[in-house]
């Protein structure tokens, strides 16, 4: 994909890349229903779960017609086009568990689900981009974009725990939108050499970060760990690194040899990536691999997005140079910011797939073989694996190490004031907290 053209003389701007001022990466008022021709597809994407449960799915897919996308015009009907298709794959390659999955997707569904695909620019697989970032409508039009008031357009099974999941990470993605909008600000300031601009704008961002931490914490809320880890998980799952579906999936019409792509993951959210790019945080080798691979993943304006940050001269040299303590402080507050993020995640992480998981792995040594603990219908081929397939607790673990090599801890003997002579603020939190060396519940 071709990247954008920097021109150093104009000011970075937001504009090209289909961000939103007030929703940031989010799909702005996500439509509910696609034209009439369409309707076939939505008759079942709405009704998912229900078909799952009775088994009926697949045979309700296997008879729907084959339809023509060259209708869907707009970005929005593509993009709920894309979702009530994502549904329908999950549920019909997981309808059945881990031990009855499909060798081959049908013609009718595959096709117009790469045709919709390639025109998106994403792969044929649920993506964060699917289930979060357009999967969302307000009961109220005119009330907050809060829980309450929030509610999903297609589901998978789970019941209210996935509204739930979906909807939480949504108010994570809008707590990210101060941070996403004060992105051209720092950039723009580092090209000018304006240490003060880039200090307000840095101030801002860290209490996005803060507000992103705080809506995470309401997954403990909104979501029961063992319904998401032993019903939810299987139905996010992909088909690459996946021992329950080893060669992959057959898009039928669309070639002959099986596709793999990886399910669905928080680092398909382009947030991460923008901040790391911005604060220039450097992954090791294979946790940086997993990285890159997730954006291609997200839409290619966003993907875009990121690698044209990464093009900026270097925030973190910009802070070094200038030497100037209000301006480190809140680099260094930024970072820490971002450090409690991640622990805080992986903290979530424990909560609803390492405990479940270990519970699980209880149950089968006992010989507890009844599905009456939710656990026990988990598959076993995702223990200690996030569903985009990777080694989940060392992957975070070492993505968190690699956000604190770029802190920039204060030494007031070689730092000036501000070019105003204001003093520094907030100095103590420009040190990593304790909090974060033991985070737990």
């Amino acid at each position: 994909m071709a990247t954008t053209i920097i021109d150093s003389q104009k000011p970075f701007s937001l504009d090209h890349y289909h961000v939103s001022e007030e929703f940031g990466f989010i799909l702005r008022a996500p439509l509910a229903e696609l034209p009439p021709y369409y309707q076939p597809w939505m008759d079942i994407a709405q009704h998912v779960t229900e078909l799952i449960y009775s088994h009926t799915l697949r045979s309700h897919i296997l008879k729907m017609p084959l339809l023509n996308t060259q209708s869907l015009e707009s970005h929005r009907e593509l993009r709920l086009a894309h979702l009530a298709l994502s549904v329908m794959t999950m549920g019909y390659v997981w309808q059945e568990g881990e031990h009855d999955t499909v060798k081959m997707l049908p013609r009718n569904l595959a096709i117009p689900y790469c045709e919709v695909s390639q025109r998106l620019g994403l792969p044929p697989i649920l993506t964060h981009a699917d289930a979060v970032l357009a999967n969302w409508k307000k009961r109220d039009p005119q009330g907050l974009f809060d829980m309450e008031n929030l509610e999903l357009l297609v589901t998978l099974p789970g019941g209210d725990n996935v509204r739930g999941f979906f909807m939480v990470t949504l108010l994570v993605e809008l707590a990210a939108v101060p941070a996403i909008k004060s992105i051209p600000v720092v950039i723009n300031g580092v090209q000018c050499g304006d240490a003060e601009t880039v200090t307000r704008a840095l101030e801002e961002s860290s209490q996005a970060m803060q507000g992103m931490t705080d809506a995470l914490k309401l997954m403990h809320v909104y979501v029961k760990p063992e319904v998401f880890y032993g019903i939810m998980r299987i139905y996010l799952s992909g088909w690459k690194d996946n021992s329950s579906m080893p060669a992959g999936l057959v898009y039928e019409g669309v070639q002959a040899e099986p596709m793999e792509y990886s399910g669905g993951s928080a680092a398909q959210s382009s947030l991460l990536h923008c901040f790391d790019e911005l604060l220039g945080v450097k992954h090791e080798a294979k946790s940086g691999a997993f990285l890159t691979l997730m954006r291609n993943y997200m839409p290619p304006s966003h993907k875009r997005l990121i690698q044209d940050i990464s093009l900026q001269p270097s925030l973190r040299g910009f802070v070094q140079q200038q030497a100037c303590e209000p301006l480190t402080a809140a680099f260094q507050l930024c970072v820490t910011k971002l450090l409690a993020l991640r622990s805080y995640h992986i903290n979530v992480v424990s909560r609803f797939i390492t405990v479940p998981a270990a519970r699980a792995r209880q149950l089968r040594k006992q010989g507890n073989s009844s599905q009456e603990e939710t656990v026990s219908r988990a598959p076993t081929a995702l223990e200690e694996t996030g569903t985009g397939g990777s080694g989940i607790m060392s992957f975070l673990k070492t993505v968190r190490d690699s956000t604190r090599d770029v802190s920039l801890p204060l030494d007031n003997r070689d730092m000036q004031k501000s070019p105003n002579g204001s003093q520094l603020q907030n100095t103590q939190h420009a040190t990593q907290p304790k909090h974060l060396q033991s985070n737990t519940l």
